[in-house]
């Protein structure tokens, strides 16, 4: 039995959103010191013919956290009769990510940028694409270099040799447009040929199909576009377990863990049952997070049951495994011994 989800909001519809008109950024006011949840869990009743990716786009959402967030849901007709409605749990809660908050924090394990602006306390997140195997997006710091609204795009002699095989063979340059991959804007990282962008395509925001670079919707890259200054840090993680404090309570955050192709990171299929050898490790693994954040060991105790649950299920969701009071050597600990 899976451990209880974070309180959520219940019911919205997409039509009367869309009388609403269009959601804007995922934006929440930035919690005190020592508090790491923003958002709340929503769910939805979908209509015949929604999507998870239609869903997605108007909610801010990537495909695979939606996906992870509705076990057993067919992720292309949820609703399989017309004039009838299901449940669709939208996962619009965030363990925020370790570290710093400031600038750019993208966070690879769960297609999810967060972006900190500076002098104010708020967090604006936005799904991701990021790069596939072969082509795995990189780990480390850097800082927004460039901003270039309507880019041309010359595609790499790698991807021009790529799409020749596939019969699909590409100009030296495409002009700035819908056809564009690049979509209306890029951000120029640092890090020698990678982008921050938009896309041409509906499809492949919250999943690993790039080459490498950041895919966004085109409405929030535009919004970002707005906000972001050239300088901004960024700092890109690949942390598939998120464990945080909110209430006095604590929540445990995980999404699959990503493999490791060819020096890079590189997104797993789609999700799949692990196996107890698996679960213990990253059970093991969230054990150590504990222990190596100063501010927790001390203070909180996690309840083992709860926290298999959350390891085996992998939705993504933000779940209560514990409670904030003093650690003493338990069977939560035992089990990585």
């Amino acid at each position: 039995m899976l451990p209880r989800l974070p309180a959520v909001t219940r019911y919205l519809s997409v039509a009367a959103l869309c009388v609403a008109g269009p959601v804007a950024a995922l934006e929440f006011p930035l919690p005190p010191p020592g508090e790491d949840v923003v958002g709340q869990v929503q769910v939805i009743k979908a209509q015949y013919e929604d999507s998870f990716a239609d869903l997605g786009e108007t909610y801010e959402l990537g495909y695979s956290e939606m996906v992870a967030a509705n076990p057993g849901v067919d992720a292309w007709l949820p609703v399989k009769t017309k004039g009838e409605e299901a449940d669709v749990v939208l996962p619009t809660q965030f363990v925020l990510p370790p570290g710093k908050r400031e600038g750019i924090v993208i966070n690879l394990a769960e297609y999810r940028l967060y972006y900190y602006p500076k002098g104010r306390d708020v967090v604006y997140t936005f799904p991701l694409g990021i790069g596939r195997e072969g082509w795995g997006s990189p780990v480390g710091t850097t800082r927004i270099a460039a901003k270039t609204p309507n880019p041309t795009w010359t595609p790499p002699a790698s991807i021009k040799a790529e799409h020749a095989m596939n019969g699909d063979p590409l100009p030296n340059v495409v002009p700035a447009g819908p056809d564009n991959p690049l979509g209306p804007f890029k951000f120029t990282l640092g890090m020698p040929g990678y982008l921050i962008h938009g896309s041409n395509a509906k499809f492949g925001i919250g999943t690993g199909t790039s080459h490498g670079c950041f895919r966004m919707f085109n409405k929030n890259v535009l919004e970002m576009a707005d906000m972001v200054p050239v300088g901004t840090p960024v700092r890109i993680i690949n942390e598939p377990y998120k464990l945080g404090v909110s209430g006095g309570k604590v929540y445990l955050e995980l999404h699959q863990p990503l493999n490791v192709s060819d020096g890079s990171l590189v997104a797993k299929g789609a999700p799949s049952e692990a196996s107890d050898e698996e679960v213990a490790e990253r059970y093991a693994a969230v054990v150590n997070k504990v222990l190596n954040r100063p501010d927790l060991k001390m203070n909180i105790q996690i309840d083992r049951d709860k926290a298999l649950a959350v390891v085996r299920a992998e939705t993504g969701v933000p779940t209560e495994v514990g409670v904030d009071t003093t650690i003493t050597s338990g069977e939560s600990l035992d089990y990585v011994q």
